[in-house]
Parts: structure tokens; C-alpha cells; sequence
């Protein structure tokens, strides 16, 4: 299973740092990044695989949840199926 990670914020230090080490800190593997700086504004999307038996979707997003908080960033988790049935025409 995949998700998809989106973050969206005022540009800072360390913004991919912390959300990579959240990933890892609950087993899910980055699969793909890319992000830009708009002018002052942060904008990133990961790609990452929460098929890890350890990985928890829900503990995931409370762990990201708390860190957008921590770092005054909009960050969200949306699981792949949910995302590929937005898209979908």
C-alpha cells in the first residue's frame, strides 16, 4: 500500500528533515519527493510505501498531525486509493 504526504507551509529549515524522519520513525518508506519553494511558501509531496508490517496509516497520520502543529505547517496523509479515486474522471 501507498499514501500520499503533502505539506504546505511558510519555507524554513529543516521542513524535509523532520517529515523524512517521521516516515521513518513509523516504518514508512519514502518512494519519491519532489517539492518547491514559491517565493516564501513550502510546497512538498511524498510518495511512500505503508506496507511495512510495522507501519500504522492512523499512527502515521497522528505522528505528521502533531508535527504540523510543531512546525505551524499544513500537513497531510491521504492513502493511495483514496487519492487515485479523486483523480479519476
Amino acid at each position: 500500500m501507498k499514501a500520499v504526504v503533502s505539506v504546505i507551509g511558510k519555507d524554513n529549515f529543516g521542513i524535509l528533515a523532520k517529515v523524512s524522519n517521521t516516515c521513518s520513525n513509523n516504518f514508512a518508506n519514502i518512494l519519491d519527493v519532489t517539492q518547491s519553494v514559491l517565493q516564501d511558501m513550502f510546497v512538498m509531496v511524498m510518495l511512500v510505501d505503508i506496507s511495512h508490517e510495522k507501519c500504522s496509516f492512523m499512527h502515521l497520520k497522528n505522528d505528521l498531525d502533531q508535527l504540523a502543529k510543531s512546525i505551524n505547517m499544513q500537513i497531510s496523509l491521504m492513502h493511495e486509493d483514496i487519492f487515485n479515486s479523486m483523480h479519476r474522471i
